[in-house]
């Protein structure tokens, strides 16, 4: 049976309402991201048959949405609260444990040793490697729209700069008068605010690992060309 969406008292979205299976974080916010749920089956069932401890630990991002692998992140920030960003083995496999992800402490621990130089891992650099390839024409045209939100250049930008200049002209459930422009908002913007780390900011690395995960669900690079285009008037 197909979850509910939840919204607060004053119509902001917060998210589908956690179901067992807890597949998604967040669904897609329009048709234009139907392909999201695409992605989110295909990541599924390649799990069944990865092997690979940072390809099992990415799928296992992406079947929870374009937003998974900025949340892990997330996650990531909210733990390790001291800002160095730097961990020894026990610290890594207790933070794997905690994103609630299902890698086991063995794929772990062989993450760690991939990555580990001088005994510890760069939160950082693991985050890299975590993002999936994306073509070099889409990850300008992600800057780009960053560039443009960051008006003082100090690489963090907020909730409410991506409000400010976002368009919905594109979005059919606001087009065909489904929902209001506001709740259609509070759902787009519901992937960079999670509800449990409401910190009003989105980092440029938070924003690409977003888009990270949103290039993976669309095939055709003229179509996030034009998706990037018209969402932030490039």
């Amino acid at each position: 049976m197909e979850s509910m969406e939840c919204y607060s008292t004053d119509n902001k979205y917060l998210g589908k309402e956690k179901t067992a299976s807890n597949i998604a974080w967040h669904r897609p916010m329009s048709t234009k991201f139907r392909e999201e749920e695409h992605l989110m089956q295909e990541s599924l069932r390649a799990l069944e048959s990865v092997t690979d401890p940072l390809e099992k630990l990415r799928l296992l991002c992406l079947s929870r949405g374009a937003c998974g692998i900025m949340r892990l992140g997330r996650i990531f920030r909210r733990i390790h609260g001291d800002g160095s960003k730097q961990l020894n083995e026990d610290e890594f496999v207790d933070m794997m444990k905690a994103t609630s992800l299902e890698l086991s402490h063995e794929d772990a621990k062989e993450l760690f040793k991939r990555f580990e130089e001088n005994g510890t891992v760069s939160l950082d650099e693991f985050m890299i490697h975590m993002r999936p390839p994306m073509a070099d024409c889409r990850r300008a045209k992600v800057e780009q729209a960053f560039n443009k939100l960051d008006k003082d250049g100090n690489g963090v930008i907020s909730v409410d700069d991506i409000r400010k200049v976002y368009s919905l002209t594109a979005h059919s459930r606001y087009l065909n008068g489904e929902e209001s422009s506001e709740v259609v908002m509070n759902h787009f913007l519901s992937n960079f605010e999670q509800v449990d780390i409401p910190d009003g900011k989105v980092t440029r690395e938070e924003f690409m690992n977003y888009y990270n995960g949103v290039s993976v669900s669309i095939d055709n690079d003229c179509f996030f060309d034009l998706m990037m285009r018209q969402a932030y008037k490039l």
